[in-house]
């Protein structure tokens, strides 16, 4: 199987997923790059871990009334999941359409915007933006289910421009208000608080209240009309400017963290699919993964992994976090020391990517929870790297050869020759391992695990 099929298969892996191991890169290699867009951007049985099982061993995590155990709830799903573009992009629009807790305090309907995310997040844009509107959890967070007609709140409209959809200078401040008016009676129903124990919050419904709805005339982004919440939508969705923010987020979210010339190629593509196929989400990344930029080598490594895409890509790779455990619950917290703690981003602008990922607080976290994860000889993706290795070459390698092969399992990972250079007088320390015989965690395989831990713990690592 040529190796340059199997990196531009595990670059699509990293960008529409969470990477993959040297075995599922195989099987998706075997069926072609093609086959593989298409089963990503067409997501069926996620195959995650059941409910059920899950709550039969820990009832916290699945009753989804508090911040840490509903966040545990979506690693499973992330860990585990056969469809991971459809968690990925639910990242996406949970980092682009931020929501948090602290703003909320109804965690369980910020559990079903999750799946509204799911379900709608590869889909028409339009049908998003929609749903989000009428989506009580955003309601509360933008303070729309307190915009009246006669007293308009202006804070949802404002932010459905300039963070949502359009980007600052694109519309007015008279644009606001008029997206403001059109929203006035969309609200939810059982607004009052019923007390949290036992049974936590009564859930939130949408609900349309004709009668606190202005129904007056209003113009917006040059068009004038009674407009309804929809048809604000509908004007917002026919503009380049539309096309062209989403385009770009959607670039520097799977594509590189730095758009350049080239990249604006691809969005400029990327906007022609965007109206070609009646605004779907879906449409723009199949043409930003065929795109000749996307494949090339240049796209790869160019963006910082963000701390979750980093540790649930560290765990799938380890095989750990396939049966319930307590453990996982330190996995929220673990990315929250990262700096992104799942349904509690800092503000409605949601954080800030790239290079901003990284400061020496959390780097340090990162490289230590990899090298837990990696270094762990019990892990089962751990031991099935070494037992790969234990069947090629007669199981023996030299400094070099275990180096060269251990970065090719964990990616492949190209590395400078600098970086190159330290693992080979590291794994030259312990002489040439000879893995033939060897029984599981013994002092060789453990000897392969400390390689996995310092290559995992590189500047390169840190990059998808």
């Amino acid at each position: 199987m040529a190796s340059e099929d199997i990196a531009l298969m595990a670059h699509l892996m990293r960008r529409a997923g969470f990477g993959a191991t040297r075995s599922e890169l195989e099987e998706r290699v075997a069926k072609g790059y093609e086959v593989t867009v298409a089963e990503l951007l067409h997501p069926s049985d996620p195959g995650n871990m059941p409910d059920d099982v899950i709550r039969r061993y820990h009832v916290d995590v699945a009753e989804l009334r508090l911040p840490i155990p509903t966040a545990a709830n979506w690693l499973y799903r992330m860990i585990t999941t056969q469809c991971p573009l459809e968690e990925k992009i639910a990242l996406f629009w949970h980092g682009l359409f931020a929501s948090n807790f602290a703003d909320i305090q109804q965690m369980t309907m910020l559990h079903e915007q999750i799946e509204m995310f799911r379900r709608k997040g590869l889909g028409s844009f339009r049908d998003l933006l929609i749903e989000l509107s009428s989506d009580p959890a955003m309601g509360k967070m933008l303070d729309n289910i307190d915009n009246h007609k006669g007293a308009i709140n202006e804070n949802y409209g404002r932010e459905l421009l300039e963070l949502f959809s359009m980007g600052i200078g694109n519309y007015t401040e008279d644009d606001v208000k008029g997206a403001s008016r059109a929203f006035t009676g969309w609200t939810r129903e059982n607004v009052e608080y019923a007390p949290f124990w036992p049974y936590g919050r009564v859930a939130w419904h949408f609900e349309y209240r004709e009668d606190d709805h202005d129904g007056d005339e209003k113009t917006f982004l040059g068009e004038t009309g009674p407009f309804n919440g929809e048809d604000i939508v509908d004007i917002i969705v026919r503009k380049e400017a539309t096309a062209r923010f989403i385009g770009r987020r959607l670039f520097q979210f799977f594509a590189a963290d730095e758009i350049g010339e080239e990249g604006e190629t691809v969005v400029e593509a990327m906007m022609e699919s965007f109206f070609e196929s009646d605004y779907e989400i879906r449409s723009m990344l199949r043409t930003l993964f065929y795109s000749e930029y996307f494949k090339s080598e240049r796209a790869r490594f160019a963006r910082v992994k963000g701390p979750v895409e980093f540790l649930v890509g560290a765990v799938r790779t380890a095989g750990s976090y396939r049966t319930p455990t307590l453990e996982i619950r330190k996995l929220v917290s673990q990315a929250g020391f990262m700096g992104q703690t799942l349904l509690q981003p800092p503000s409605v602008e949601g954080w800030h990517e790239g290079a901003e990922w990284i400061d020496s607080g959390a780097l340090v976290e990162r490289v230590n929870f990899v090298a837990s994860e990696l270094g762990d000889v019990r892990n089962p993706g751990v031991r099935a790297i070494i037992d790969r290795l234990a069947d090629e070459s007669g199981g023996t390698f030299t400094p070099e050869a275990l180096v060269d092969r251990c970065l090719d399992l964990l990616g492949p990972l190209p590395v400078s020759d600098e970086t190159r250079d330290v693992l080979v007088r590291y794994a030259a320390g312990q002489g040439e391992t000879s893995l033939k015989g060897h029984e599981s965690g013994d002092d060789t395989a453990q000897r392969v695990g400390n390689l996995l831990r310092m290559a995992a713990s590189t500047r390169e690592y840190q990059l998808a």
